[in-house]
């Protein structure tokens, strides 16, 4: 069994940025493939970015390329998401989810981002 812990949510103004990060812990050697998904307030969950540990592919939803990176430490079995250039409709729950070749399975707590205008 894996686990997600996220942190590194808050407030802040349009423009800003913001590092959320996501320890893993458990049988980390299991997983194939980290990521991070939101969800604003009536909102359905969509995907914000992902990569897959061997290989370090990553790929990104239009909406965040060019200001979000994702990385990884795999010393540290933790995955961040560095957010610049923030806008308000990036206000919502951001969630770390890993899995293996058939996609997610497992999900953080989530972290609240809420940015100003």
């Amino acid at each position: 069994q894996v686990q997600l812990v996220e942190s590194g949510g808050g407030l802040v103004q349009a423009g800003g940025s913001l590092r959320l990060s996501c320890a893993a812990s458990g049988r980390t050697f299991s997983i194939y493939t980290m990521g991070w998904f939101r969800q604003a307030p009536g909102t359905e969950r969509e995907f914000v970015a992902a990569f897959i540990k061997s290989g370090g592919f990553t790929n990104y939803a239009d909406s965040v390329k060019g200001r979000f990176t994702i990385s990884s430490d795999n010393a540290k079995n933790t995955v961040y998401l560095q957010m610049s250039s923030l806008k308000p409709e990036d206000t919502a729950v951001y969630y770390c989810a890993a899995g293996g070749t058939g996609g997610f399975a497992i999900w953080g707590q989530g972290t609240q981002v809420t940015v100003s205008s």
